[in-house]
């Protein structure tokens, strides 16, 4: 057996911040030298973050990137270090991994598998790579992947093991976050060392980006697919372990398939033998909020915002969006307007001065009776006749609307929209009046699991935390006398798993209500969704959690003649 002490970089960089994400590289290097590591592996674009997009179209960004990895790689000594970076070669554009050591670019591997589905568009911006590549060095044979070459049963990553007669597979990744996604990186990796009779290294990337979050859980399995380290969730971390690898084997290496480079490893005086270090990733929900958290905090200081404000009701959306935003940010950075009509309950009023109280945010009132009135004075020409509406209940949402962005505009805080999933895909939201902000939380969240994370965050709060009372009773708009959400739509529990079929399933009509729900029911919800997909098309970005969000992952025409009725 052979042993390597290997560390993973689980790096969160910011996008097209080259200065900020090399010194973030440099960071993990002095401290994987310092552990007497002898390969330090950082994530997938690493260099430049991920997704880079259209910057990648800008050739003062290639330069720029360029430029960085050569300046990187003159600072690292004899640590060979893997490193993300977007190449340029011979007008081509690729997703790469860079070799570095002694302060020189050894080798570079272009990731042969380029996804183009869900949230991932790699083939509008990269060619795809036309070779692995195997790093000898002695009697440790290191295969190079990059994200989605690993996730194929016959992928490029096998063909480098048995073309190239590695003892280990590295995978550099940039593996976005939905519900129990890392459990099926684990497993699939798991999977992927048995198969090729490879320990694997997994390093992926942490942090938030727009609305993708990263959610790290980075890994390092040995041949038999046993765990030897593994990441935590949405933190930055560097995972160092001592692998025990098989002997490399000696199969003559197929030039057609697989290119070779040689290194030389750093050799330490025999030390302590590292222990397996493996977390136990929490609740669901516990995931989920870790979540939104990392992802409202990167949004926010990643964009330059020092505080955020919401426009707080009395429920539990705004409930849960505050109590986000103080675990994101603190509560002296976070501010709530309370406004107020004439169809504000009473308990409204009294769980938004105990949401305050418990979080210790600041909080202004300001009711809009009165602003309501000259709205519905100035109108009143041109509706005479005419019977009060869904048109009166969506000015109240407007005039809180303008106040928030008021209030953004004078003080440069970061709005931050309430709106859950369901309503977003009923299109049950106020275009230009509740929607509005620059940042939707809870987006992707639907109505059953807010109450979930009300319920999750109440149980680890070692103080009073949110109103027990948002918990039992009926959610409502208040935008006219005794709404409630019911009057609108099918209750929570009923429209949460049609959505979640129609949605992130894409099942049809039949199909769903093979499951056991009314046709009626559902044929209204499809409808519902469908209708409101210009409203989506302007709602600002938010945490994706589930496995299909709205925006990235389902694009649809706004105008088309499709229905499922038909």
């Amino acid at each position: 057996m052979e042993t390597l002490r290997v560390a993973v970089a689980q790096m969160n960089p910011t996008v097209g911040s080259f200065g900020r994400n090399v010194s973030r590289i440099l960071s993990f290097v002095a401290k994987a030298t310092e552990s007497k590591a002898q390969l330090l592996v950082c994530p997938e674009l690493s260099l430049t973050g991920y997704p880079p997009e259209d910057l990648i179209l800008k050739p003062s960004f290639l330069n720029r990137c360029r430029d960085s990895l050569l300046a990187l790689a003159a600072q690292i000594g004899p640590l060979p270090v893997l490193v993300g970076f977007v190449e340029q070669a011979e007008e081509m554009v690729y997703d790469s991994a860079a070799l570095l050591q002694n302060g020189a670019v050894v080798a570079v591997y272009r990731k042969l598998q380029l996804p183009n589905y869900g949230v991932f568009d790699e083939k509008r911006y990269f060619t795809a790579g036309r070779k692995g590549l195997v790093v000898d060095a002695g009697a440790i044979r290191i295969g190079i992947t990059i994200c989605e070459d690993i996730w194929l049963p016959d992928g490029p990553h096998l063909k480098e093991v048995r073309q190239g007669g590695a003892n280990l597979v590295v995978n550099l990744s940039a593996s976005p976050y939905h519900r129990g996604k890392w459990r099926e990186r684990l497993d699939l990796i798991r999977l992927r060392a048995c198969d090729c009779g490879a320990a694997i290294v997994y390093a992926n990337m942490v942090g938030g980006q727009d609305d993708l979050v990263f959610d790290g859980h980075s890994l390092v399995v040995d041949a038999s697919g046993s765990i030897r380290a593994q990441g935590q969730g949405f933190i930055e971390q560097l995972l160092v372990v001592d692998l025990d690898l098989r002997a490399a084997s000696t199969l003559a290496l197929s030039t057609d398939l697989v290119e070779e480079c040689r290194i030389e490893l750093p050799e330490y005086p025999p030390s302590t033998r590292l222990a397996p270090l493996v977390v136990s990733p929490g609740s669901e929900e516990e995931e989920v909020y870790r979540a939104l958290v990392l992802g409202t905090r990167d949004y926010a200081e990643k964009n330059g915002f020092t505080d955020a404000l919401l426009g707080l009701s009395g429920g539990i959306d705004s409930a849960l969006v505050a109590s986000l935003a103080v675990d994101a940010l603190g509560e002296e950075r976070v501010h709530a307007l309370f406004m107020p009509s004439a169809y504000t309950s009473q308990e409204s009023w009294a769980d938004a001065d105990a949401i305050v109280a418990n979080l210790g945010i600041e909080l202004k009132t300001l009711p809009i009776d009165d602003v309501f009135a000259n709205y519905r004075e100035l109108l009143a020409p041109s509706f005479r006749g005419l019977e009060e509406d869904i048109t009166e209940e969506n000015l109240q949402a407007r005039i809180r609307g303008n106040l928030l962005m008021a209030h953004s505009n004078k003080l440069g805080y970061l709005v931050l929209a309430t709106g859950n999933k369901s309503e977003m895909a009923c299109g049950y939201a106020t275009l230009y009046g509740d929607m509005v902000g620059g940042f939707a939380v809870i987006k992707d969240v639907p109505k059953t699991m807010v109450f979930r994370l009300v319920r999750y965050r109440n149980s680890v709060a070692n103080r009073p935390w949110l109103p027990e009372r948002l918990l039992t009773k009926a959610p409502s708009a208040e935008l006219r006398p005794n709404q409630k959400d019911s009057d609108s739509l099918p209750p929570y529990e009923v429209l949460d798993p049609i959505l979640e079929a129609y949605v992130e399933e894409d099942l049809p009509l039949d199909d769903i209500v093979g499951r056991g729900f009314k046709r009626e029911v559902v044929s209204r919800v499809i409808r519902l969704v469908d209708g409101a997909e210009y409203k989506r098309r302007q709602a600002p970005p938010g945490v994706k959690i589930t496995p299909r969000a709205f925006g990235r992952d389902r694009r649809l025409p706004i105008t088309n003649g499709f229905s499922e009725e038909e």
